[in-house]
């Protein structure tokens, strides 16, 4: 739900990133936070879902988290977020703490594509928003822990197209998905799993 603790850390984190791209800050330094229309429709995604769980690749500071734990507390479910950088898993545990979230929000440390092929769980929806070069490994490993019915979104896609544009093409011919681009902040790739590949 989108309490006032909620809303607190949310603006908070804007401003936060908001004043680190004035600044010109290097990329590794700063927050990269999604926008927050993505946010919230990340929420909007999730919170119709009873017992909703999630995968998150690319916690960064929580902001994201932050959204989409707010959505699972809904009807139910958790989000399991997956950062390496040790200056934002703390920034990331700060931010969940301060929105109340922590019964809905859990944090695994380390490479993602040493983390998420050691995990066991079924995901409803995925959300990748990690290095841009590793979201096609990160992909085919986060595949294997969904079934049909379930989502996944990337991020990115427009505003890196030089670099995602295989990403989204490979998506949308895969058979064994449906996917499409949705021309929302930096651009998101929707891909509903159909079947078991």
């Amino acid at each position: 739900m989108l309490d006032d603790r909620v809303r607190a850390v949310l603006r908070r984190l804007e401003q936060e990133d908001a004043e680190e791209r004035a600044a010109g800050l290097p990329a590794a330094d700063r927050s990269r936070a999604v926008e927050p229309t993505t946010g919230r429709f990340l929420f909007s995604l999730v919170a119709p879902q009873t017992d909703c769980e999630v995968l998150e690749i690319g916690g960064s500071r929580g902001y994201s988290t932050v959204w989409l734990a707010a959505g699972v507390r809904y009807l139910g479910g958790r989000v399991l977020s997956v950062e390496h950088d040790p200056r934002k898993v703390e920034a990331w545990r700060r931010s969940i703490a301060e929105a109340g979230l922590e019964d809905w929000a859990e944090l695994l440390e380390g490479d993602a594509k040493e983390v998420v092929p050691g995990i066991a769980d079924v995901f409803d929806v995925v959300f990748l928003d990690a290095e841009k070069e590793n979201y096609e490994e990160l992909f085919r490993q986060a595949r294997t822990k969904l079934e049909p019915g379930a989502v996944v979104v990337a991020d990115n896609v427009l505003s890196h197209s030089e670099t995602l544009g295989a990403y989204s093409a490979a998506r949308q011919a895969d058979p064994t998905l449906e996917s499409v681009t949705v021309p929302l902040d930096r651009g998101l790739e929707l891909s509903v799993v159909l079947r078991a590949s």
